[in-house]
């Protein structure tokens, strides 16, 4: 069983700020899941030969050819803000103090 703990450290990593309730169903819904696991776990599978994928597809993709680049009034037109001619876009990653 997951404990709430285990539920606000997750909630942390996710970033995610839950209610009391909110926390309750995430609690059981990831105890439900691990209980599936656990009935995966003592499934038989003597003999059964193992795999990666269900099915043998390989990726077909094209030759990555360089192109033109896009003219910069047209990335400028695009971009959210420029600065000093370089693309200015929110900070993603934040430092921990």
């Amino acid at each position: 069983m997951i404990d709430a703990a285990q539920i606000d450290h997750l909630a942390t990593l996710a970033r995610l700020q839950l209610t009391p309730e909110e926390r309750t169903v995430m609690q059981e819904d990831l105890t439900k899941l691990l209980g599936y696991f656990e009935q995966l776990n003592e499934v038989n599978t003597d003999g059964a030969e193992e795999m990666q994928r269900p099915v043998n597809l390989v990726n077909v993709l094209r030759e990555d050819v360089a192109g033109q680049p896009f003219p910069a009034g047209v990335i400028a037109a695009l971009a959210p803000e420029m600065q000093d001619g370089q693309i200015r876009i929110p900070r993603t990653v934040e430092a921990e103090s």
